[in-house]
């Protein structure tokens, strides 16, 4: 059963409940593959278009905070339930993210929604840069490893 932010359930499959409890047990964003390997990794076998399916599943139940990395690949967070919708600044390095206000970005969202006389807008919001932490180590990537 997956549980979604507002604490409603959905009736799933095993292996997709398998996908949400593995993504609830990585504090981290991860891809689809990275989360993949790690399940192989504790023996939990599951295929992989089966993780792409559950994570798009939790990402449209509002159960997974979702950003890009630099080179456009979707990262997944599992949200708590309860827990509001977030925007994040990602480092494209090492893919460290610090949440940002999100009340300011909801406050200027809905102000564009009444000026431009638009109803049922969604949105994303997409910020990545490079965190002080890659920027004064050297040149090149920092390990994907680090994280906020």
């Amino acid at each position: 059963m997956i549980v979604t932010p507002t604490g409603t359930s959905r009736r799933t499959s095993r292996r997709r409940a398998a996908v949400q409890q593995a993504l609830a047990g990585h504090a981290e964003f991860v891809s689809a593959q990275q989360l993949h390997g790690l399940m192989n990794e504790s023996d939990v076998r599951v295929g992989l278009t089966t993780v792409y399916r559950a994570l798009q599943a939790l990402e449209r139940s509002g159960a997974a905070d979702v950003v890009q990395d630099g080179d456009g690949e979707r990262l997944y967070r599992y949200r708590r339930p309860g827990a509001g919708h977030c925007h994040y600044l990602l480092c494209r390095r090492c893919r460290r993210h610090e949440p940002l206000d999100t009340d300011a970005v909801e406050e200027w969202v809905a102000a564009v929604v009444r000026s431009s006389g638009f109803t049922d807008v969604e949105h994303t919001l997409e910020l990545s840069g490079v965190c002080s932490g890659c920027r004064s180590g050297e040149e090149g990537e920092a390990p994907v490893g680090r994280r906020s």
